[in-house]
């Protein structure tokens, strides 16, 4: 038996699972986000990381508490962090509606990098633990935008939960010129490349597991 675990209550990386046909379950990281380096694809390795670890050890940890009621079995936890930049200063999620306006005055007419990293730790049936951890970056061109475009487009409100202050799947899409790496990665997930990633240190999540 094998099992994958989706450590973010994301619903854009969720569907994206479900969109490339990978069973999962979600247990979302509670634990507060502890950011020590300062370059945005480093930071969102970090991030992921402490998200698939936090899963991984509570996993574990119910694991040795009640081996009664466990079956044994392989475990994958994904855990994942995705920041937009704009010449490499992070912007996070909008606090209010006039960030949202500064980030996407910011962002109008410009070009910035999408970063998302992915951190995959494995757990055997026999506890040992292994970790993979890579990142995608992708680089989104905006339109310019009038002030009235981005007011009527913050006060929509699709921007208020999202890293950058907008989601290139939603209503946001008819400002964007061009796209230059993952489309999905901009979503929340680069699924293509976490499916290469696990086969190429030869794990299949389309086969339970099996080790090539």
């Amino acid at each position: 038996m094998s099992q994958i675990i989706l450590a973010s209550a994301s619903p854009r990386r969720r569907e994206l699972l479900e969109q490339v046909g990978i069973e999962f379950e979600v247990c979302p990281a509670q634990g507060e986000e502890v950011i020590t380096g300062t370059k945005p694809w480093a930071v969102v390795e970090e991030l992921s990381r402490q998200k698939a670890e936090e899963v991984a050890a509570s996993m574990l940890m119910y694991q040795e508490e009640h081996p009664d009621l466990v079956t044994p079995e392989d475990l994958l936890v994904i855990g994942a962090d995705t920041v937009v930049a704009l010449d490499e200063r992070i912007l996070g999620k909008p606090k209010d509606e006039a960030e949202a306006v500064s980030m996407l005055t910011m962002l109008a007419g410009r070009t910035h990098s999408v970063y998302t990293g992915v951190a995959l730790v494995f757990i055997d049936k026999s506890g040992r633990t292994g970790e993979h951890v890579f990142h995608e970056k992708t680089d989104v061109a905006v339109y310019a935008m009038t002030d009235e475009e981005i007011a009527r487009y913050v006060a929509g409100g699709e921007p208020m939960d999202k890293a950058g202050a907008y989601g290139i799947q939603g209503a946001f899409a008819i400002y964007v010129r061009e796209i230059r790496g993952d489309y999905n990665n901009v979503v929340g997930l680069p699924v293509a490349r976490l499916y290469q990633e696990l086969m190429r240190i030869g794990w299949n999540p389309f086969c339970d597991f099996t080790k090539k």
